[in-house]
């Protein structure tokens, strides 16, 4: 009886204390979330076929400045091949050409067929592009606006996606109204204003073709695209940007004297007629053709040859990262240094005329180095590294935007002492 009495008595002494008025609880200390520091702005420049040592010419005295109060580096490689789309993609995926599929600015896929500089609905088919995730991508992933002022790659629905802000390629609009496009977007609303941008010259490389590289045409186009950095560089401290945004400037390759004389003739060599030719110029590129014994074509031209190279893609030497694409054609012949590949079909249809300078060699030639420069907050000042592989500039970018990256050849590591300590 006692312990039933007991247990009643706690009962209600339990149920009084819930309905009476309890004390207000002491608030809690307010949970402080450190806002995430807003992100640096990144502008990405190349200048087509601006060879590293362009810069000791004297005639890029704004470059030369970027430089100064910057990193300099003695040269960056290209990747293999040294042509414009395959390392203009890399410096965006940190792929190698070889796993990215743009492999050549003339290429064949098996399903898409063929890709060429000229054919814009290839130029615009994602399909070509999408074994590379582009940094406009994963910077769109992550809530961040891109802007692309002519980049190979970004007129395409790559992964479904375009940059923020694109432009088609339109080779008649000026260095300056390219410019002064990268200055609109940076002056958008802040909610609408790009971090990532990328800005394209390509007046110096397509006068290294069409002169030399020796040539006064070309030192008039590194006046010319000099003269657009310059006006870049006051419309950002115009805008008091200068000092609060990072700067990349590159080249995707160099640049070589090729004398007219200085041609193979592909025909005089094999018959065409055995063989489909995909590419020609410093690389050329075959694959077989039903009907006829392409091993021995293969056995013919894999002997050694004046001022050629010829591999299987089976046999490319390992240092040049390429041949396991299957848009890479079966078999492969690089020019020397100076020389092309060609055929006397294609020297009568150019009527004995050709380009002057030729890039798309072997990468570790002197010739195909690129120039790397940069500056902002993020990077030391009157710095000079040594020379680095282009697929490394990826994973500097990524660092820089804050941003995961994507699978990639590229190595931060080797890069991160261009930047200050603070920002490595």
């Amino acid at each position: 009886m006692k312990i039933l009495f007991r247990l009643l008595f706690c009962s209600l002494i339990a149920f009084s204390a819930g309905c009476a008025t309890q004390p207000t609880p002491a608030p809690s200390a307010p949970t402080v979330t450190k806002a995430k520091p807003a992100v640096t702005p990144l502008l990405l420049i190349s200048i087509d076929g601006y060879r590293n040592d362009y810069i000791e010419r004297g005639l890029s005295p704004t470059l030369s400045n970027l430089a100064k109060d910057g990193v300099h580096a003695t040269g960056m490689q290209p990747s293999f091949p040294s042509l414009t789309f395959p390392n203009h993609y890399t410096l965006v995926t940190g792929l190698r050409p070889d796993h990215h599929g743009i492999v050549n600015n003339t290429m064949v896929d098996p399903v898409l067929g063929k890709f060429s500089l000229s054919n814009r609905d290839a130029v615009g088919n994602g399909r070509w592009w999408d074994q590379g995730m582009p940094l406009w991508i994963t910077a769109s992933q992550h809530g961040l606006k891109s802007a692309t002022m002519f980049w190979p790659g970004s007129e395409a629905d790559i992964h479904g996606q375009h940059p923020d802000f694109w432009k088609p390629y339109d080779g008649k609009v000026s260095p300056d109204q390219r410019v002064d496009q990268i200055l609109a977007w940076l002056d958008l609303p802040a909610d609408q204003r790009p971090t990532f941008l990328t800005l394209y010259f390509d007046e110096v490389d397509h006068t290294g073709h069409t002169y030399g590289p020796d040539s006064p045409q070309v030192d008039d186009a590194l006046r010319d695209t000099d003269a657009a950095l310059t006006r870049l560089v006051q419309g950002l401290k115009q805008r008091g940007l200068f000092g609060h945004i990072n700067m990349i400037v590159l080249a995707d390759h160099g640049m070589a004297s090729a004398p007219t004389q200085n041609s193979i003739l592909l025909d005089k060599v094999i018959p065409l007629t055995r063989v489909d030719v995909v590419s020609l110029g410093v690389l050329a590129g075959l694959n077989p053709t039903p009907g006829h014994d392409f091993a021995k074509i293969e056995a013919q031209l894999e002997k050694p040859h004046r001022h050629m190279t010829c591999w299987d893609k089976s046999r490319v030497p390992a240092r040049l990262v390429y041949g396991s694409s299957p848009r890479v054609p079966q078999l492969l012949c690089l020019a020397d240094v100076g020389w092309r590949i060609t055929t006397t079909d294609y020297v009568a249809k150019k009527k004995g005329k050709s380009s002057l300078g030729e890039h798309g060699y072997d990468n570790e030639s002197p010739l195909m180095q690129a120039l790397f420069v940069a500056h902002g907050p993020a990077f030391r000042q009157d710095a000079t590294v040594a020379s680095f592989p282009n697929v490394d500039v990826y994973p500097l970018m990524t660092h820089l935007l804050d941003l995961p990256a994507a699978a990639n050849d590229g190595d931060y590591q080797a890069v991160k002492d261009m930047l200050k300590p603070e920002a490595q």
